[in-house]
């Protein structure tokens, strides 16, 4: 369980900063749910690219708070920009 927590903390970041990013960027909204799909989606893969580089501290499953942190921003600023990615294409193919 211990290994699992800093995904935990990505995917659960992750949606949290896809919905902040979708309310502040109003036109770029996919919903909350499609937020937070997007969110969990970007949080995780954002949390485990930045682990793979060793830009964030705690990925060995040994948590301390600077592991903690690096998965909570690594997490909302993936699930932030994943989000609005799905939502340029999704006006894309709307035109």
């Amino acid at each position: 369980m211990g290994s699992m927590l800093p995904l935990i903390i990505q995917l659960l970041s992750g949606a949290a900063g896809g919905n902040l990013a979708g309310g502040l960027m109003k036109n770029m909204s996919l919903g909350t749910l499609g937020n937070s799909i997007a969110g969990i989606l970007g949080g995780g893969l954002g949390g485990q690219l930045l682990g793979m580089l060793g830009m964030t501290a705690g990925m060995d499953g040994g948590m301390d708070i600077a592991g903690i942190l690096g998965s909570v921003a690594a997490g909302g600023v993936g699930g932030g920009g994943l989000m609005a990615v799905v939502s340029m294409v999704k006006k894309a193919m709307g035109k």
